[in-house]
């Protein structure tokens, strides 16, 4: 009894829902052209639904067991979408509606990162990957970044940096310098006027007992900066007698033992020369020999 209970129930449910379909207004569907619509209502509808679509799509790509081939073709199905989606969005602006586009979502790396990748076309946005899609191969290399090359510096890359602190001409502007090597600087100063005061006077006294004749209570120092002193002025004395003789060499004249000619010689030596060289091209060895000997018959020289 239960049993035909049951199924009298099923068929009810059958009819119920038989005639809510019948109630219901034919499905619309969405114009295949966008600039088909003339209603902005409309336009804002088909465009959620073409969101949801793609929301839906996103969802199933992710799943990385769906394998190459589905992958791919929702990554197809998915940027066909899109392209739509921005047709409609053209159209709503033209509409009077909202600028969609402007706030769009950016395009990203499987780090986050925003990846631009161009439309060769120009219009509307590029071929995008998402999912799984991203790790297929031959796209994962589209996202990974060549590694950057370290440019070797050129020698004018190296000498552009070179200014005067390399060469350490502003190491006193500081002050540390200055603060370290004032003290060093004024104690070998100190030391410095020290010695020669005391050599100073080791001298004094040397010449002291030279010319008072007591030589033999000379010290060994006196001694030995008197020695130094003669040293110095033999050195001198050689070196002012050189430099006489290399000037006295220098004023000396160039005495020439044999007769050299003077510039009206030489001019007329070159010209005698061109002149042979022109008889020599245009006339023949005959007719100079005839020349010549007419000269010598006629006792010409030549000037």
């Amino acid at each position: 009894m239960a049993r035909n209970e049951e199924k009298a129930q099923s068929m009810l449910n059958r009819f119920v829902a038989l005639q809510a379909e019948e109630k219901k207004k034919p499905k619309e569907r969405r114009p295949f052209l966008a600039s088909e619509c003339r209603d902005l209502s409309e336009a804002d509808k088909w465009r959620n639904q073409i969101m949801r679509e793609i929301g839906r799509k996103v969802a199933e790509i992710q799943n990385e067991g769906l394998g190459e081939h589905r992958l791919r073709d929702l990554n197809d199905e998915i940027n066909k979408l899109i392209r739509e989606k921005s047709h409609w969005e053209r159209r709503i602006v033209e509409l009077g509606g909202n600028n969609y586009a402007r706030h769009s979502a950016k395009m990203t790396d499987l780090e986050g990162n925003i990846v631009d990748i161009p439309n060769p076309g120009g219009r509307g946005p590029g071929y995008r990957y998402f999912g799984a899609a991203k790790k297929l191969p031959g796209v994962r290399e589209l996202f990974e970044k060549p590694p950057e090359l370290r440019k070797r510096r050129t020698r004018y890359d190296i000498y552009k940096r070179i200014d005067a602190s390399y060469y350490g001409y502003r190491d006193d502007e500081d002050g540390v310098l200055e603060r370290l090597e004032g003290p060093a600087e004024e104690k070998m100063r100190r030391e410095a006027v020290e010695e020669w005061t005391r050599l100073e006077e080791v001298r004094k006294e040397a010449r002291k007992s030279v010319k008072s004749g007591e030589v033999a209570m000379v010290s060994a120092t006196a001694r030995e900066i008197l020695h130094e002193e003669e040293e110095e002025v033999v050195e001198e004395e050689r070196r002012e007698r050189e430099l006489r003789e290399r000037t006295e060499e220098k004023e000396r004249e160039f005495v020439v033992h044999v007769p050299l000619p003077d510039e009206k010689e030489i001019e007329r030596m070159v010209l005698e020369k061109k002149k042979m060289e022109l008889l020599s091209k245009y006339a023949s060895e005959g007719l100079l020999e005839e020349q010549t000997e007419a000269k010598d018959m006629l006792n010409i020289r030549r000037a």
